[in-house]
């Protein structure tokens, strides 16, 4: 029998009635008094009126959001992750998400190859059977071309998610874009660039951490004087949290990697004020619920603290914690991976709440292989409508006030100093790099999280629990054909023949040189796109000076 909606709506008597002010056509936004600034003490002496910690949203320390209005005035970008194959490959799967994101606010992120991440060419032995498997090959500035041909760069905004040689692929954007009479002060985008959390976690380093934090404020300085709407770095904890850290390590290590960016740039003479507002981050959303949306709130109020207090920031946008947030790919099962659908839906809603930025939401396909169109047409249907159906944009901060909400985020934000002040405590993250810190610490976690799994007190749907219909084959596998690297690598050959070989000698030297004389790298680096040198080479280049890492005694 159906219940009437008069019995519903009698048995909440709590909820407060609605102001007919603000219904519209598609909906109503609870007014802010019925807000929890509305709410008096209770009778056990917890109050429910936000304290100056949680605040106003848009204003400092901007637990709330940064934004005053937040999703109301702004959507979020829906930043789809894409790359595999060839550049002609990904750039058309770029057509095919810009296609079906008419009408949003949607952005291009780019994955990259491993050889490409680990800074080698496609001809390169060690890049044997990688080319093109996990992201798409990028050799050289023709590759650059192809990736990103018939798109309009300066309209797009692009994010590149490299960190080891990133200043060489940023390098090779900006010239491409100058061969296109492009402005660079027009391009819009993030460059990944964080390489703090390769020695952590990924594994992608190429210099030592000395260079490797040098070569990440040459970006910063370069972007400050000459690409305004670009943000230099993504300060990431998305990877730690992949490589088996808590929520809370994830949230410390990631803000005080950023700290340590920002006190590099300080050293290097660079005025806070000037470059911090293009400092932007990358949070993992986990299963968690609320604890991924604590995580976000926490981190916005510890950043703008520190930037106040510690580094004597005066603007308010310094302050900004600005954050794209992608659903966990760990956290996707082999196992009835149609069920990865609803958690990326959850991961994507805690994203929300919590008040990110940008958001990528992944392929239910990722952890049986490269998505294929239709799951990435699912994964974009997703944010949309979260964005369009579940009425989350219509209130500013809706969970803001709770009491558990509150709480949770006061307790993370107080873990993640106990951490920041250790990692001080060591000398700063290079020192902690060096003493296996932080490898030992996401370690352990890691451990504990797969003892909880296998003795059943963590339930994963599909893996240890609820296991029927595993043996079906339940999504089409997309697959990458080797004629890809062979293609990719005869590019390569007959690119190498038509240049001026004298030009990239003399281009190679520049940057040795600059690298010796410890000044900004960037300038040489374009002039050596310019001048046909590649990926590779320019690696290279920069490795006869700097080294090779290969880590510390302890790894």
């Amino acid at each position: 029998m159906m219940t009437s909606i008069t019995n519903q709506t009698d048995s909440i008597t709590s909820n407060p009635p609605v102001d007919p002010a603000t219904v519209t056509l598609s909906g109503y936004v609870l007014p802010e008094r019925y807000g929890p600034e509305s709410i008096e003490t209770t009778e056990n002496g917890r109050p429910d009126t936000p304290s100056e910690r949680i605040g106003q949203p848009g204003q400092y320390p901007y637990t709330r959001g940064i934004h005053p209005g937040m999703y109301r005035t702004r959507l979020w970008t829906m930043r789809q992750f894409a790359g595999f194959g060839s550049a002609d490959d990904t750039n058309a799967r770029f057509k095919y998400l810009l296609e079906n994101a008419k009408g949003t606010n949607t952005g291009l992120s780019t994955a990259f190859d491993l050889p490409t991440l680990m800074g080698r060419d496609s001809d390169d032995p060690l890049s044997a059977g990688e080319v093109g498997r996990c992201g798409v090959a990028i050799d050289t500035i023709e590759d650059m071309h192809r990736l990103y041909a018939d798109i309009p760069v300066d309209q797009v905004t692009v994010s590149q998610t490299i960190n080891g040689p990133a200043c060489v692929i940023w390098a090779m954007y900006i010239a491409m874009a100058k061969q296109r009479d492009i402005d660079p002060a027009k391009l819009g985008g993030t460059l990944q660039n964080d390489i703090l959390k390769e020695f952590h976690s990924q594994n992608e380093f190429i210099y030592p951490p000395e260079a490797s934090v040098k070569l990440v404020v040459d970006t910063i300085e370069h972007a400050m004087n000459h690409l305004p709407r670009w943000n230099s770095v993504s300060i990431s904890g998305y990877h730690i949290r992949e490589a088996g850290s808590t929520a809370t390590q994830e949230l410390a290590f990631t803000l005080r990697d950023g700290m340590e960016y920002v006190h590099a740039a300080i050293e290097r003479g660079l005025p806070v004020d000037a470059f911090a507002p293009r400092l932007s981050f990358f949070f993992n959303s986990h299963n968690e619920f609320f604890e991924e949306v604590c995580k976000l709130r926490a981190a916005r109020r510890i950043w703008s603290t520190a930037m106040r207090e510690r580094y004597g920031a005066k603007s308010d946008r310094s302050l900004l914690m600005r954050t794209h947030v992608q659903t966990a790919g760990c956290s996707l099962t082999e196992q009835q991976p149609l069920n990865n659908i609803v958690r990326v839906a959850y991961q994507a809603m805690a994203g929300v709440l919590g008040g990110c930025q940008s958001l990528h939401t992944d392929s239910m396909d990722e952890t049986l292989g490269l998505p294929t169109e239709q799951a990435v047409r699912v994964a974009l249907r997703t944010q949309q409508i979260l964005a369009y159906e579940t009425g989350v944009t219509r209130t500013v901060d809706p969970l803001a006030g709770s009491w558990f909400v509150e709480g949770l985020t006061d307790e993370m934000e107080s873990g993640a100093n106990d951490i920041i002040r250790e990692i001080d405590d060591m000398g700063g993250v290079v020192d902690g790099i060096h003493k296996g810190y932080f490898r030992r610490s996401i370690a352990e976690a890691s451990y504990r999280f797969g003892q909880e799994m296998e003795a059943g007190d963590r339930l994963i749907v599909g893996v240890n629990a609820f296991t029927e219909g595993n043996q079906e084959q339940q999504v089409e596998i997309l697959q990458i054909d080797h004629e890809v690297e062979t293609k990719q690598c005869d590019q390569l050959a007959d690119f190498k023949k038509r240049r001026d070989d004298d030009a990239v000698k003399k281009s190679l030297d520049a940057i040795r040189q600059a690298a010796r004389d410890d000044v900004n790298i960037m300038p040489s680096l374009i002039e050596g796109s310019l001048a046909n040198c590649t990926l590779g080479e320019m690696v290279q280049a920069m490795a006869d000076v700097y080294g090779r890492y290969t880590g510390g005694p302890e790894w």
